[in-house]
């Protein structure tokens, strides 16, 4: 479809400068219990942003149909919009880059792989579940989600970039059950390269999971030595680099203010974010068009940079670092794309036997809840195990940790090699900690 028109008529309604993005998406998924389809969706949508520049205030229409009959009502709305701002923060539509650097993760083999074939993947692996362990009482669920997306940014200064990934993972949900225990334990397995997907292993790491958890019982309350799980990392990591967002910074609601170019975390640590990474997180331009590159934002405990969309960059006299979001049509924010700290030499093992005796946290709930994002403080159930002599050993149940996001982070000592990735978009390693508070019985 030509959008020509909608650029002529906003010239002529006076709109200084417009843009024009069109996103498509196609999803499916499914969902088994005993064997059968519990649910099962498949859809495709268009999403339509139109933005523009009216006497010196952005406005915006988002929507999800889009024809030249309607041109003439997204300038309306654009203009109307715009006509009740009154804020007086600057903004842009971006002229471009001198230079973008293409990637491409999308791959054509994944939905021409048969649904059938998804679906019997999925059988198997319940079975495999189900035959795993003769503790295994249940298979919660088991499923698959697939997606596939495009993205279209044109504007009036004549740029017009295009971009497009997918991916596909299945999970799985076990109950198991002991004595008077009973535990739930689960997977996931994500990616847009089928051939590298194992269902067993899949289903080998449900069984684990799931029975690993049986038998345990609470520690006593205290503080410990600690090595925390890849997955744990990630979602902490998540929360504290969320304050290197400038708007936040810019707001005076974040840990990192006047912490430019300063240490804060231990010298262990270097977070990066990778959008040029080939996975399917990879852009190679933001939302607002801005090239995206690959960035330390914290370097050996050294904070390096802010992230900066249009708007923050021009308060702060600095350029945009490719990190802008458009969320809800006329609001830009600001989000890393793809976020990895760097892994170091020793196994999970080699830090077990570096902690010799204290707590190994596997997974943490409650962030929204029990994360405080402007003070650091948190308080998360958890779960994990214990570490004797320098070895994993029995399973902890209804512990609590805290602490805080400065101090933890600081308090790194080594960074393992085992990195795994998230949904989150994050990688990490597990790392061991100084001192972690816990509590238990």
């Amino acid at each position: 479809m030509k959008y020509d028109k909608f650029f002529e008529l906003a010239k002529q309604a006076g709109i200084e400068e417009a843009e024009f993005s069109v996103s498509t998406s196609y999803s499916l998924s499914f969902s088994l219990f005993h064997g059968e389809i519990d649910s099962y969706t498949s859809s495709k949508s268009y999403s339509y942003l139109a933005r523009g520049i009216y006497k010196g205030k952005m406005g915006a229409i988002v929507s999800d149909v889009y024809s030249n009959k309607l041109a003439s009502y997204f300038v309306e709305q654009i203009i109307n919009n715009a006509s009740v701002i009154e804020n007086d923060d600057p903004v842009f539509i971006f002229k471009g880059s001198e230079k973008y650097r293409k990637i491409n993760t999308f791959n054509r083999q994944l939905g021409n792989i048969p649904v059938e074939k998804k679906i019997e993947i999925a059988k198997q692996i319940e079975q495999e579940i189900r035959d795993g362990d003769p503790r295994i009482v249940e298979v919660q669920t088991v499923g698959y989600d697939e997606s596939s997306s495009s993205s279209i940014i044109m504007n009036s200064h004549g740029l017009k970039l295009s971009q497009k990934n997918n991916f596909f993972l299945y999970y799985a949900y076990g109950v198991a059950r002991e004595k008077d225990q009973t535990k739930t334990g689960g997977d996931i397995f994500f990616g847009n390269d089928f051939s590298k997907f194992v269902p067993s292993d899949l289903s080998k790491s449900v069984v684990k999971e799931t029975i690993g958890q049986l038998g345990g019982y609470p520690c006593e309350t205290a503080t410990y030595k600690a090595v925390l799980s890849p997955d744990v990392v990630a979602s902490l990591m998540s929360a504290y680099v969320s304050s290197a967002v400038a708007e936040d910074v810019q707001k005076n609601s974040s840990l990192f203010i006047g912490k430019l170019n300063q240490k804060v975390a231990s010298k262990k640590v270097t977070i990066e974010d990778l959008p040029l990474t080939k996975n399917v997180f990879a852009r190679s331009f933001d939302d607002e068009g801005v090239a995206t590159y690959n960035k330390p934002i914290i370097k050996n405990g050294i904070l390096q940079t802010y992230l900066y969309n249009l708007t923050t960059a021009a308060k702060d006299g600095v350029q945009s670092t490719g990190n802008g979001v458009v969320t809800g049509g006329n609001k830009v924010s600001t989000s890393y794309a793809f976020l990895q700290m760097k892994p170091g030499k020793k196994s999970q093992e080699q830090l077990f036997e570096e902690v010799q005796n204290g707590v190994y946290i596997t997974d943490v709930s409650g962030l929204h809840a029990g994360l405080n994002p402007r003070s650091g403080n948190f308080s998360l159930q958890s779960t994990g195990y214990m570490i004797e002599n320098g070895k994993k050993t029995h399973a902890l149940d209804i512990i609590t940790i805290s602490g805080n996001l400065v101090d933890l982070f600081n308090s790194i000592t080594s960074v393992g090699n085992d990195s795994k990735t998230f949904l989150s978009a994050c990688r990490c390693p597990s790392v061991v900690i100084k001192k972690l508070a816990v509590s238990g019985k």
